[in-house]
């Protein structure tokens, strides 16, 4: 067993490098690299790396580490990134192109505060700002999960079932440089999980083609529709390859939703990331009280798994989401799509909270405010913000 003491990027960087040493039969793996707080650890793990058959290339901006991906890809090699905030915000042109050219690219997402004003503390904006992009997201809670997910990441973006990027996220600092002990995959492992990087429509020079040329509206329809069936295969792909994962490295990997105490529940509370973690002590904690509490963690935000939530919610009747993040004039994302997805499938009171936004510390008082407050409502209304110094 590979148990070591290290940091949520560092668990990011060491399965990103693994993945891109399996791939040294096939056509390599390239990594476009640009530092910004707080993902830079990765990629500065990656570089240090003596690849087989790979590249690590250096560029001067963020919207060029994506380009640089996306010129490997199309040569078919296994290609990743990573980026955070205003950095992902400047790549946003090339985080599009990606996933309508069908790239199996992976890019971990530390996620952090957008500025101005400027902020290097997690809120998850960043990342949730590409919801429609056609990228694969999936939040992490544990610096395990996120060694774990990343090469889950691989082997699900490259299936030709799928053939779509993937982000894997993780809160900034609170994950990405807090040290945890792990059980990090060997490359023999890596080398049995991930198969050769296939791309089928990458680049042939003895068959040129114009790529990403005009289009008339029936081939962009047609495009679109091709891309929502990807995204719709994702739930059962992931997990056929979550089954594959435990066969080969002893462990379950998290799939899509994770319930916890859920089956006798009267109310369920929702939350994704690190503050899944405290939620899930919270409801111990009220359920030593006799309180019939349960909680439902979101990994995979996009595609979401609507009907996954829907069986998870059957009669329910109070439903609290927990956002650490924010759309202007609106509320929290993941409360939005909760709402959104349960719309027609029961009498449920949905409840928003703004909690942790900017980074604020989300500690148990916090979410016991929260449980708290669900537990005597009888209506909805606006999401309800906390942290904020009266």
């Amino acid at each position: 067993m590979n148990m070591q003491l290290v940091t949520g990027n560092h668990a990011a960087g060491h399965s990103m490098s693994l993945a891109a040493e399996a791939n040294r039969n096939a056509r390599g793996s390239v990594c476009g690299i640009y530092p910004i707080t707080p993902q830079t650890e990765i990629v500065e793990f990656v570089a240090r790396q003596p690849f087989s058959k790979g590249k690590v290339i250096p560029v001067e901006s963020e919207h060029s580490a994506m380009g640089v991906c996306i010129g490997a890809a199309m040569n078919g090699a296994r290609s990743f990134t990573a980026s955070s905030s205003n950095g992902l915000a400047y790549m946003a042109e090339n985080v599009m192109v990606a996933a309508f050219y069908r790239l199996p690219i992976v890019m971990a997402a530390v996620n952090r505060t957008l500025g101005p004003p400027w902020n290097i503390w997690a809120d998850q904006g960043d990342s949730l700002m590409f919801r429609d992009f056609a990228w694969v997201q999936l939040y992490c809670d544990t610096n395990q999960d996120v060694a774990d997910t990343t090469l889950l990441a691989f082997r699900l973006a490259e299936d030709p079932r799928v053939m779509l990027p993937v982000m894997v996220c993780m809160d900034a600092f609170i994950t990405s440089h807090t040290s945890m002990e792990i059980e990090l995959a060997t490359q023999d492992q890596v080398d049995r999980f991930l198969p050769d990087c296939k791309i089928p429509h990458r680049l042939d020079p003895s068959h040129p083609v114009t790529v990403g040329g005009m289009t008339m509206p029936q081939e962009t329809l047609t495009h679109r529709t091709d891309l929502d069936a990807a995204m719709r295969s994702v739930p059962a792909v992931l997990d056929e390859h979550r089954a594959r994962f435990r066969d080969i490295f002893g462990r379950e990997v998290s799939g899509a939703l994770t319930a916890y105490r859920t089956d006798d529940a009267d109310r369920i509370y929702i939350a994704s990331g690190t503050i899944s973690i405290t939620l899930r002590d919270i409801v111990d904690e009220w359920r030593a009280k006799g309180e019939k509490v349960g909680m439902i963690r979101v990994k995979q935000f996009r595609p979401f798994p609507a009907e996954q939530l829907a069986e998870l919610c059957r009669g329910v009747s109070r439903l609290g989401v927990l956002d650490r993040n924010y759309s202007a004039g609106t509320g929290g994302i993941f409360w939005q799509e909760v709402r959104a997805q349960l719309q027609g499938q029961g009498d449920h009171l949905v409840q928003g909270y703004l909690v942790g936004v900017g980074g604020g510390d989300v500690v148990p008082e916090t979410i016991r405010e929260v449980v708290a407050d669900l537990g005597k409502r009888n209506r909805a209304e606006a999401p309800i913000w906390k942290g904020i110094e009266q």
